[in-house]
């Protein structure tokens, strides 16, 4: 009998190609990759650290493993396992702990999965987390995640991110090219390129040998891939080459994520980010002005420590006046082993909620003029296999949110639409071009 395993991941796109990939491994080793609630002999759960309820949504993930299978091995990996492997091994239920060095050995450190006496913790110093593991999530067969980067060498002020997965590292072109070669023969139409500071691809063994720039014009020539998107970029990494490319690319997708974190330079400096809004504000102009019709994320953290009122109104200020898209809003959250928690100014979580839900307000009305701004436009839209009430979904170039009528033909095939109007879902319609398509 097939031992059976299940997954669950938290967090970012990142961790989600990398239990694809720890997937894939129990599978080679005749595992039975199963669904959560199939009563499996083993769970392993991917964690996150990046806000402060890691330690609630792990534990009730292990209490709901537990329902289905209480016999169950149960293992837990991931940031917030590296970050605070002792604290996980006490929560009831929990068989074993890896660390950023040892999850993707996992099947050799723990071998037959049998429980022991006590929880076994393997989490070596986050400094031995120096080698890159090749990663890339499988099974959706519209778009795949792919991993380029891990790591970062930034010291930002509210960050464990570098406490969790180590220095930035990276993959080689060669390998990244042979990987979406790979993906581009499994059917996938769509590459999203991870990492957790993805823009400073190009470090190996500490020296920088290739630049992300050289991997971008790389990836565009691989057959058999639509679209590649960039799932997220350092503003002072997103350099004027990388932007014309994208312009001119017909794979490259027009469409950034570019955390900003704050829009007052006061505040900017207290994160010890590596721009000011000035550059920020000019990375947007540049994008715009060679791609109208771009979409830009954003990501912001409201209520940092120092954050006053006025600071949070030239925040939105900024923003409201900032030709972007949509927006990622966090509250700020303290985390251990960081600058931020001891700094003076600490702003009340009503404060930091109430913040994030006018930024949140805010985020709807860009979207919502941002799709307005391509009512009558025509693009193509790659359709998705999640139907729902007899409707299909997919994504414009531009990341517009499209809706139509399901046809089994269209999943997973782009198709030319011209975007009609917007539904009460705040999704956008394509009916009559979309009819048109159905008749040729």
């Amino acid at each position: 009998m097939k031992k059976k395993v299940a997954f669950y991941t938290l967090g970012c796109k990142l961790n989600y190609s990398e239990t694809s990939t720890i997937g894939r491994i129990f599978q080679e080793r005749g595992f039975e990759k199963v669904e959560f609630t199939d009563k499996p002999d083993i769970y392993v759960i991917n964690t996150c650290s990046v806000t402060d309820n890691a330690d609630k949504k792990c534990r009730k993930i292990v209490k709901e493993a537990l329902k289905h299978s209480p016999d169950a091995f149960i293992t837990i990996l991931g940031c917030y396992a590296q970050l605070k492997p002792k604290e996980i091994s006490e929560i009831p239920g929990v068989d074993a702990v890896l660390g950023a060095a040892e999850k993707f050995q996992l099947m050799d450190i723990l071998e037959t999965f049998e429980k022991k006496d006590k929880p076994q913790i393997f989490a070596s110093p986050i400094s031995e987390a120096n080698t890159f593991h090749n990663s890339y999530s499988f099974g959706d067969r519209t778009r795949t995640f792919l991993k380029v980067q891990d790591g970062c060498d930034y010291s930002c002020s509210f960050c464990t991110i570098p406490l969790a997965r180590g220095n930035s590292r990276s993959d080689s072109i060669e390998n990244v090219v042979k990987s979406a070669q790979e993906i581009a023969a499994s059917g996938v139409k769509e590459i999203v390129l991870t990492g957790v500071n993805t823009g400073d691809f190009g470090l190996q063994d500490g020296e920088r040998v290739e630049t992300f720039f050289d991997l971008v014009q790389e990836l565009d020539k691989v057959a058999g891939i639509d679209r590649f998107r960039i799932s997220s970029i350092e503003p002072n990494l997103l350099k004027d080459d990388i932007i014309a490319f994208v312009a001119d690319s017909k794979r490259f997708m027009p469409h950034f994520h570019i955390p900003l974190q704050s829009g007052s330079n006061k505040i900017l400096k207290l994160m010890r980010r590596r721009y000011l809004r000035e550059l920020y504000a000019d990375r947007v102009a540049k994008i715009k002005s060679l791609m109208p019709h771009c979409c830009i994320g954003v990501d912001v953290i409201v209520g940092f420590p120092g954050e006053t009122e006025e600071d949070f109104k030239e925040t939105y200020n900024f923003l409201n006046g900032l030709d972007v898209s949509y927006l990622h809003v966090f509250p700020y959250s303290e985390r251990e082993n960081t600058l931020a928690p001891d700094m003076e100014g600490k702003v009340s979580i009503k404060d930091r909620n109430r913040r994030a839900d006018m930024l949140r307000i805010l985020s709807e009305k860009k979207k919502r003029h941002f799709y307005e701004q391509n009512i009558g436009s025509e693009f193509t839209v790659l359709f998705e296999d999640d139907v729902k009430d007899g409707k299909m979904e997919g994504w414009t170039e531009n990341y517009v949110r499209v809706v139509a009528k399901y046809d089994p033909v269209l999943i997973n095939e782009t198709k030319h639409v011209r975007l009609t109007h917007i539904d009460v879902q705040g999704l956008m319609e394509a009916e009559e071009t979309f009819q048109e398509v159905l008749r040729h």
